[in-house]
């Protein structure tokens, strides 16, 4: 209730913002968008006419969220299919890099936005297990040989561990749908929850959780500063944000073959498996519009985050960022 009572009064501040209106004494710097004592709503104006890139297409940003869903609610029932299809299952390693970095620690509390069909998750949980199945074993043997340490910590009361958990957050329900039924088969339940939500607008208290992932989700973004700045409010401080998103190839050789792929083979295979030619157009050409791993490392540190580093993968076609609330 508190986080989507929250989230109503961040809505009515935005809505109010974009209804501001200048008197002409109030807006004389404003001359060409005011005149006279009319009433000026150049802000609200400016703020429908704003535009932004929906691939190689510019279109307005109030339409690009809806053009998003579409592409992801078309190929949602063949999404992990063609993951492998078009990456080769090189996708995999990328994912895996991304929890071998994270190394999370078991009572984690980790929010997976863009989370879909919940491959960062399954990950996320399967490692907790494996650092709790390694402590077990680490504990078997100590006690086989107790140190005088280890029969004082016996006595002392000690506190359960907080059980981890993963949050798997999308804006859209056909690709959480599919998650679910994912879910179901691989019998993941514990530990897991689906929540319907937009990266901008995230339904959730501050400072929730110590690790914010986003896997080749923050280009579909409409404000990408946006984004950003929510990820830094749900994370408790001391937590960590970690994209990992297609970049910028730095290999000329490898830059041309990757383009050729991308473009000729991508969409192709896209109409072939999925029957959707143009959501993987879209897909190719949004990689192509995002910043390159400077410039966004630049927006992840003006977002408020410190620490800020990334690591190229496969030459950089891929990159994972990494940063932290402090």
């Amino acid at each position: 209730m508190a986080a989507s009572m929250r989230l109503l009064v961040r809505r009515a501040i935005r809505l109010s913002h974009k209804n501001i209106t200048l008197t002409a004494a109030g807006a004389a710097a404003r001359s060409d968008c005011c005149r006279g004592s009319l009433v000026c709503r150049c802000f609200s104006d400016e703020a429908e006419d704003r535009s932004t890139h929906f691939g190689f297409e510019t279109v307005p940003e109030t339409e690009k969220a809806k053009r998003v869903y579409k592409v992801f609610e078309n190929v949602a029932q063949k999404y992990d299919i063609m993951n492998d299809a078009m990456s080769l299952g090189i996708h995999r390693m990328w994912k895996d890099t991304l929890l071998h970095v994270m190394h999370p620690q078991p009572g984690a509390q980790l929010l997976d936005v863009a989370g879909g069909t919940g491959d960062i998750s399954f990950r996320f949980l399967d490692y907790i297990r494996s650092q709790e199945e390694r402590q077990k074993r680490r504990v078997a043997r100590s006690s086989q040989t107790p140190s005088w340490r280890d029969i004082s910590n016996n006595y002392s009361t000690q506190d359960e561990p907080r059980e981890s958990r993963a949050v798997v957050c999308d804006i859209n329900k056909e690709m959480l749908k599919v998650g679910k039924q994912k879910a179901d088969s691989l019998g993941v339940s514990a530990g897991l929850s689906w929540v319907v939500g937009d990266a901008e607008e995230l339904p959730f208290d501050d400072d929730q959780f110590d690790i914010y992932t986003i896997a080749f989700g923050i280009r579909n973004v409409t404000h990408i500063d946006q984004a950003l700045q929510e990820a830094l409010r749900v994370l408790k401080p001391g937590g960590r944000f970690m994209c990992l998103e297609f970049s910028k190839v730095n290999n000329p050789i490898l830059s041309r073959i990757y383009d050729a792929y991308s473009f000729q083979m991508i969409p192709v295979i896209g109409e072939v498996i999925a029957g959707d030619w143009k959501s993987y157009q879209y897909l190719v050409e949004s990689i192509r519009k995002f910043p390159n791993q400077e410039e966004f490392k630049g927006m992840i540190e003006d977002a408020g985050f410190y620490c800020v580093k990334y690591y190229n993968l496969t030459g950089g076609v891929v990159a994972l960022h990494s940063g932290f609330k402090l």
